[in-house]
């Protein structure tokens, strides 16, 4: 069942850009990111570096000249050539490790995907490592097969009133100018799989995405044989009705299950990412008691098939559903089916809610031959959680072991640290990633050249920034105060500090602020002063965090701070690179024991900012005393009624005391030496342990392959 090809009117000699515009291969790439910008160099900035869109409004005179251009050409070859090689999995580390051991893929399931901005069907941290993931099976040639959502309205644009209140705008996705393509059935008619939500049929179309040699099928309800409301079931990311949400989760756990048996796919294993997508244990449940076993054995069967990723240590983040809706939208997978209601509905239940509440979360534990964390502290704190569905077994025997996320490397990663590497490093520096050794030669950079890669990185995130205030007030709507608090006074030479991720209250994004006069101080020192740059959005049902984020917008307003606080609106996928990338301390500081893994002071740690963080999620096994800084105690100080206090204290404290006199602590060229050796022991000491590249090989050493195992008696 191939996807529908779509043509971009492209002269036969360069024809092989119809597939790698559709192939988000290109989006970590730089060669194929280059070949796009040679084409066009003001299409790819005007598309927001969207090769589909920018094909299609690009003149046909001006492809077919091109094929004129030699230097082009050569660099077309080139890309074409490695593009098509790294479609073939055969010489890829894991058919060289596990040849003969994977005939069938790993279908793997995620509420959202963060590919690029071209494809905005994500917010947060969950789908950025769900996209990661992806990207790193293809580079490892892992045969994975991704299922999620297409949110036509995706998340939301945000906009920030005068008065500091996050206003939300859902834009439509041109789905013809998207890298995607719609999956037809063998008759070549868009195909159609067909979910029952209580007494009524949803239709449910498909979408490809190529991801490398990942294939990404994206579910999409807005077909013409559905209702209105059916048509906008998928509209969005992350609603707050929770009957809407529960129609979603079964759309999606069901829905995507059928979607890949129509199109002839067998999952050998099946990776649930959070509890979002559980409702494809139900599915393959129905499946197995149609075929005549019986439910006990029909759950065991599709057990020993199962893996789930939680990442939540808030027990308030889980889905928690009402009985009388899961009854509701699954009642004609009860008798009809041969599935026992009562039993099934006790796979759900958790202690603290008794047979009131059906937990996604204790579902997929339950039904899951392995379960893990993504961090060694988060695995602890999951067991903790988790404990009361086997109280039969001590807590540190708990079944829920831990994976520590990673990040992509060639995505996250600035181009200019690239250069550096290539310079310095062993030729295959980039293959072998996750080795330990490759990273010591980071010193070998000199100083000069890697201070003033970190400086052109800095300029070129307050460029970004400049230019979204310039956008900002070209459409109207901005005062000229709104304008300073955009960052527009910042300055490359002054100490940056960003504090850029989700607005919640366990994130404490205005604990900087405690002592707001000790902080104006600092900020206005007109010998070495810092300035702040804050970013990220509320959920838009949490007023809560919406007050918070207007706390932080109109201090970042206050001219007592002159200009130096800044709040970039709207963050998204493009403005996180040059956050990750630009900054040089990245803040972190949420409640300890809250945050599972956290992902972003990673990719800032690859680009030599330094982190400034509570040793929570990743930053308790990365910090090392010489990588950057640990906001007040351990772990153990989780839950003290001090905890606010003392954080603000200890913030405050390393950044008069260390962090602003090393960063301005200069020798005659001006070189800040001991800074530039605490960056690059941040670079050689996080990379490799913290990349998705050993991610996803703990994934398939650990927990794929002994579970394919354990499933043949192997």
């Amino acid at each position: 069942m191939d996807d529908n090809k779509q043509n971009l009117e492209l002269p036969h000699r360069i024809s092989g850009l119809n597939d790698l515009a559709y192939n988000l291969w290109w989006s970590w790439n730089s060669n194929a990111r280059e070949l796009f910008r040679e084409l066009d160099y003001q299409l790819w900035n005007f598309s927001s570096h969207n090769p589909v869109k920018q094909m299609q409004q690009m003149a046909y005179y001006r492809k077919e000249a091109a094929i004129k251009d030699l230097k082009f050409i050569d660099l077309y070859d080139s890309v074409m050539a490695g593009f098509n090689a790294d479609m073939l999995p055969q010489k890829k580390w894991f058919s060289q490790k596990y040849a003969d051991q994977l005939s069938r893929p790993v279908a793997f399931f995620s509420f959202e995907f963060a590919i690029h901005n071209a494809l905005p069907i994500y917010a947060g941290g969950l789908g950025v490592l769900a996209g990661d993931i992806c990207k790193e099976a293809s580079d490892l040639g892992i045969p994975l097969i991704g299922v999620g959502f297409m949110y036509p309205s995706g998340y939301f644009s945000q906009r920030i009133s005068v008065d500091g209140w996050q206003e939300e705008d859902h834009r439509q996705l041109n789905f013809k100018e998207a890298p995607i393509r719609i999956v037809n059935d063998s008759q070549g008619r868009p195909l159609r799989a067909k979910v029952q939500l209580g007494d009524r049929q949803v239709s449910i179309a498909v979408w490809h995405v190529g991801v490398g040699s990942v294939d990404l099928y994206l579910l999409d309800t807005d077909v013409e044989e559905n209702t209105p409301s059916d048509r906008s079931l998928a509209s969005q990311l992350y609603v707050a009705d929770w009957e809407l949400r529960i129609q979603q989760e079964i759309v999606l756990g069901v829905g995507g299950v059928r979607v890949l048996r129509l199109m002839g796919k067998d999952p050998v294993l099946w990776h649930i990412n959070e509890g979002h997508t559980a409702f494809m244990i139900a599915e393959r449940i129905r499946e197995e008691v149609e075929r005549g076993t019986s439910f006990d054995e029909a759950v065991r069967k599709v057990k020993s098939a199962t893996i789930f990723t939680t990442h939540t240590p808030v027990p308030a983040g889980h889905d928690v559903f009402p009985v009388y809706l899961v009854d509701k939208y699954l009642n004609k997978y009860w008798g009809p089916s041969g599935i026992d209601k009562d039993k099934f509905l006790k796979l759900g239940r958790e202690e603290a809610t008794g047979d009131r509440a059906f937990n996604m979360t204790a579902f997929a534990l339950r039904m899951s031959q392995g379960s893990n964390g993504v961090s060694k502290l988060h695995g602890g704190v999951a067991r903790k959680m988790w404990h009361g569905l086997w109280p039969e077994l001590s807590e540190e025997k708990v079944p829920i072991s831990s994976v520590t996320n990673g990040v992509h490397i060639p995505t996250w990663l600035a181009p200019e640290m690239g250069e550096l590497f290539d310079m310095y490093f062993a030729e295959d520096w980039a293959k072998r990633q996750d080795d330990p050794d490759v990273w010591q030669d980071v010193w070998k950079i000199p100083n000069r050249e890697f201070w003033e890669t970190r400086l052109d990185l800095k300029r070129k995130l307050l460029g970004a920034m400049r230019a979204r205030a310039q956008k900002r007030w070209a459409i109207g709507g901005a005062e000229a105060q709104q304008l300073l608090s955009m960052g527009t006074l910042f300055h490359p030479e002054v100490l940056t500090v960003g504090f850029v991720r989700r607005f919640a209250a366990y994130k404490r994004p205005d604990l900087i602020f405690r002592d707001v006069e000790r902080l104006i101080r600092m900020v206005t020192d007109p010998w070495r002063p810092i300035q702040i740059i804050f970013s990220g959005k509320s959920h838009p049902a949490d007023s809560n965090a919406k007050q918070l984020l207007q706390r932080v917008y109109k201090l970042a307003s206050d001219r007592r701070f002159h200009g130096r606080i800044a709040f970039v609106e709207d963050y998204d996928m493009h403005m996180a690179h040059y956050l990750v990338q630009g900054v040089d301390v990245w803040l972190n500081v949420p409640r300890r024991l809250c945050e599972a893994c956290g992902t972003s002071g990673m990719k800032a740690a690859i680009n030599g900012s330094l982190n400034l963080s509570v040793r929570d999620g990743w930053w308790n096994e990365g910090y090392n005393g010489r990588n950057g800084w640990a906001v007040g105690g351990g772990p153990e100080k989780a839950f003290s009624a001090d905890e606010d206090k003392e954080d603000a204290e200890s913030i405050y404290h390393l950044l008069e005391e260390e962090i602003i006199p090393l960063f301005y602590a200069r020798d005659r060229t001006m070189l800040p030496h001991k800074w530039i050796e605490k960056s690059k022991e941040s670079i050689c000491s996080v990379v490799p342990h913290f990349c998705s590249r050993r991610m996803m090989k703990e994934y398939t050493d650990n927990i794929y392959i002994p579970t394919i195992k354990s499933q043949s008696g192997t």
